[in-house]
């Protein structure tokens, strides 16, 4: 067991304060946004939202915070029958939040549309919401429950990627809205939620560790990486290489940036070599000095 400090306090203080901040704002991207102009969308929230206006059809009034905690607690009881209870306390902790959160921000906010936002701006402003606060709790180690627990249960069996799961799940989830009452422009904005919600964690998951991979085949090699050195101020790392085609041995400079300063590599390599050979890729996870820290387990 490894010794309790200031900065593991600190750290573990830092990611659940995140966690809760993330959760908040996902939840009030349901209640604030989505719910007021009469939206949908998928995961255990949006299959809470529908069952509860199939409930309030017969009489009983449910809050959509109650049933998403009924319904996770249900999955993560089956998945720890069927795949052990190996359940990380993170995962838990955000289901709790998400629970609550939708509980009282349904309790504070006013009824109706409040924002008097056009509803495809709604829409679109609550799947933004909600793609932060996801992606806020994925940054610390957390999971929102739902269609995750699903993918666990169902790898158990198959094989099947987490994309193909939410992608299915979500198309299940909104399209059975028609089915208590839910007309098909709901079905619609749903899955325009849904799309702004996943290319909204994408972006912040990739904007925060995407940089730039250049190999520059010149020979100035030295010129340019003392060039790329000196003003940019990137390590480079020197490649033996041989063209084929002329047999000349020579060296390949390859250096690691940010994307921002991608430009202004070419701009040193134009003036250095305009003949040089360049190519530019994008790599995610760059972990190092001058870059993100390696994460503590």
């Amino acid at each position: 067991m490894k010794p309790l400090t200031f900065e593991t306090v600190l750290r573990t203080v830092k990611e659940y304060f995140l966690m809760t901040l993330g959760m908040m704002l996902y939840s009030f991207g349901w209640i604030g946004c989505i719910m007021p102009v009469k939206g949908t969308g998928g995961g255990a929230a949006g299959l809470s939202l529908v069952l509860c206006h199939a409930l309030s059809q017969v009489g009983i009034d449910l809050q959509i915070g109650t049933m998403v905690f009924f319904l996770n607690a249900v999955l993560l009881l089956v998945a720890g029958f069927i795949i052990g209870w190996n359940f990380g306390v993170k995962t838990i902790f955000c289901v709790v939040v998400i629970s609550l959160g939708m509980n009282f921000w349904q309790s504070v906010l006013p009824e109706g549309d409040f924002l008097h936002l056009e509803r495809i701006l709604a829409v679109i402003l609550g799947g933004i919401l909600a793609g932060i606060g996801i992606a806020m709790c994925f940054a610390q180690g957390g999971s929102t429950g739902g269609t995750d627990i699903v993918a666990m249960i169902i790898n158990k069996y198959r094989t099947i990627s987490y994309g193909k799961i939410l992608i299915f799940s979500d198309f299940i989830i909104i399209g059975s809205s028609l089915l208590v009452g839910f007309h098909i422009d709901t079905v619609i904005y749903g899955y325009v939620m849904t799309a702004v919600v996943g290319y909204t964690v994408d972006m912040i998951m990739a904007g925060n560790q995407q940089s730039s991979q250049v190999f520059i085949v010149t020979h100035d090699y030295e010129k340019m990486a003392d060039a790329i050195v000196q003003n940019i101020h990137r390590g480079v790392t020197l490649l033996d290489s041989q063209g084929w085609y002329s047999k000349e041995r020579s060296k390949i400079v390859m250096v690691v940036c940010r994307k921002r300063e991608t430009a202004m590599i070419l701009k040193f390599v134009k003036t250095i070599d305009p003949n040089a050979f360049m190519t530019v890729g994008s790599v995610m996870g760059v972990y190092g000095k001058g870059f993100q820290a390696i994460s503590q387990p």
